[in-house]
């Protein structure tokens, strides 16, 4: 994909946002984040005109990609000089390394539940006694 020429999502990358969505990530996020994937860098204007997300809805997915690390973003000025400026987003981590990010949170947030059932298993015994 490049920034020039948007294509359609495939089935593909479909599956991957939708896997991505089973590890808690918004639909928004996970998709903008299947669209950059490939990419060095893209306008807003193509990560809608690819996801068919909206303009507001590519925004805010992307404040949390921001705020995680996962995606910057630069802003440039039309030639024009009116109007609002052209945002280009990036990823800053591999794909690959998002996915390990997400293992991991996993598995940290599982070792915890892991932890609270065995404590409560505990109690109840003590409440049985």
């Amino acid at each position: 994909m490049t920034d020039d020429s948007p294509v359609n999502l495939t089935e593909k990358e479909y599956s991957i946002i939708d896997m991505l969505q089973s590890l808690g990530l918004p639909r928004t996020e996970a998709t903008a984040i299947v669209c950059l994937k490939d990419c060095n860098e893209l306008r807003s204007l193509n990560i809608e005109l690819v996801s068919g997300l909206r303009q507001p809805e590519v925004s805010v997915a992307m404040r949390p990609l921001r705020e995680r690390g996962w995606v910057e973003e630069r802003s440039e000025k039309k030639n024009k000089g009116k109007g609002r400026p052209v945002k280009y987003y990036q990823l800053t981590l591999p794909f690959p390394q998002i996915v390990k990010t997400l293992e991991d949170e996993f598995l940290k947030d599982n070792k915890e539940k892991m932890i609270a059932l065995k404590r409560l298993r505990e109690l109840e015994t003590t409440f049985q006694n």
